[in-house]
């Protein structure tokens, strides 16, 4: 019965294992892609320059939920946006049950008196959550072009300008992502890390997955879609915590697109307590999952070369990491023991622990680097710090994740946003780092 025991333990621990390896293969796919383009000088795609009379109107959703302050903040600085005021509309999406509502309209109303359009937008209830506000306002307006941001971001006056006309070159262009920011980065050794972490997802793998015409996900804020995309996708579904990512791969099975631009970067805030980032966590690793259910047969039954249909799956089916991370541990520890020591492993745990070091490596240390972010003794610290998180992770989220799997529904639960600095100081034209 031991001998059976300890069979299953092993074999367990071989199969989480090799997933995790493939998980870091499609990794090393990435990160060898990014390095073709370094060496190759690949370019964002350049957004024309265009006279305002030729410029398109486009609607700004900003979704809320009880964040007054921040939401104060967010309409000022949008306010300051570099396009022609009669051909934007804002429209502040607010599901708020608190004070928020009473404050943003006073400051929508001083706004207004300046020529901005503000439509505050006001459900009797929250159904489908940020999916079924971005929904229902799209039904309140035609305009061709709708930008997103989250009530926490700044974007500066020249974001749209830089974004938007590239659909005028780009027929099939369904959306357009930019890189993301965030102003909390140096708050305490969870920001830090989440900086990182976030600087490699952007700059590496959003980037790198654009230029090679691979499916990359729209993050569901400081991007622009195009409404007939959005249309011709079926529009935002509710039944995926992660809508953003959802919408994205029915777009891309559409024939439809994204464009990815690294300026200007478009500030917005991290988790900065342990049981907010959890949670945040959480909520994109069930999304992921409840996308991935539904996605990864029509993706791979797609007309596309097998080099994007593994890549879109290996996008999507990432976040099974944590559940198998956690679960791979407990093999392995359970094996020591029964072996007497980890000697029977050492060549597989070897294997992926230079994995774990090259994907970490790859991923974050050329971001740091050109972004400027610290010292290389700083950076050392907090790359150090990121695969303990994740282990943290995979045992705070693993099982819920698993849960997902198998049917459990989950709802959403928004992360807070902590008040910043003065509104608008962050809209000011970047300087242009490119």
């Amino acid at each position: 019965m031991l001998g059976l025991f300890l069979f299953l333990v092993d074999a367990v621990a071989y199969l989480c294992a090799a997933i995790l390896v493939v998980i870091g293969l499609g990794y090393f796919v990435v990160i060898g892609r990014f390095l073709y383009d370094l060496a190759r000088g690949a370019r964002d795609p350049e957004a024309p320059a265009l006279p305002d009379a030729d410029l398109p109107a486009v609607l700004l959703q900003i979704p809320v939920f009880n964040e007054p302050l921040v939401t104060e903040q967010s309409l000022r600085c949008v306010a300051l946006l570099d396009w022609p005021k009669d051909k934007l509309r804002i429209q502040l999406l607010d599901d708020s049950t608190d004070e928020t509502s009473e404050r943003a309209e006073r400051v929508a109303e001083e706004l207004r008196a300046n020529g901005t359009i503000i439509d505050h937008v006001r459900r009797t209830d929250r159904s489908g959550f940020k999916a079924g506000a971005c929904a229902h306002g799209l039904t309140l307006t035609d305009e061709p072009f709708v930008a997103m941001l989250d009530a926490d971001f700044r974007p500066p006056a020249n974001w749209l300008k830089r974004t938007v006309p590239l659909f005028l070159t780009d027929a099939r262009a369904g959306f357009v992502q930019s890189r993301c920011e965030f102003q909390n980065y140096e708050t305490n050794w969870l920001t830090r890390a989440q900086g990182l972490i976030q600087d490699g997802h952007y700059m590496v793998e959003q980037r790198s997955r654009a230029l090679a015409g691979w499916l990359f996900q729209f993050n569901g804020t400081g991007g622009v879609w195009r409404r007939a995309t959005v249309e011709d996708a079926g529009g935002w579904s509710d039944y995926s915590l992660c809508e953003d990512l959802d919408l994205t791969v029915r777009a891309e099975l559409r024939g439809w697109h994204g464009l990815f631009v690294s300026q200007p970067p478009i500030p917005g805030q991290v988790p900065d307590g342990i049981r907010d980032f959890r949670r945040q966590q959480r909520r994109w690793s069930n999304g992921f999952v409840q996308v991935a259910q539904k996605t990864i047969l029509p993706i791979w039954e797609a007309p596309w070369p097998l080099m994007k249909r593994v890549m879109a799956i290996s996008l999507i089916v990432h976040q099974i990491f944590f559940p198998v991370a956690a679960i791979g541990l407990i093999a392995f520890a359970l094996g020591a023991i029964l072996h007497g020591s980890f000697a029977p492993y050492a060549c597989l745990l070897e294997l992926i622990l230079v994995m774990t070091l090259m994907v970490a490596l790859g991923m974050t240390l050329t971001p740091y680097l050109a972004l400027k972010r610290g010292a290389v003794l700083d950076y050392a610290k907090t790359v150090g710090s990121v695969p303990p998180l994740f282990i943290y992770l995979a045992f705070a989220n693993g099982a819920k994740i698993l849960q997902t799997i198998r049917g459990r529904k989950s709802t959403f639960k928004r992360t807070p946003k902590q008040e910043t600095a003065a509104a608008g100081e962050a809209a000011t034209v970047d300087a242009e780092a490119e």
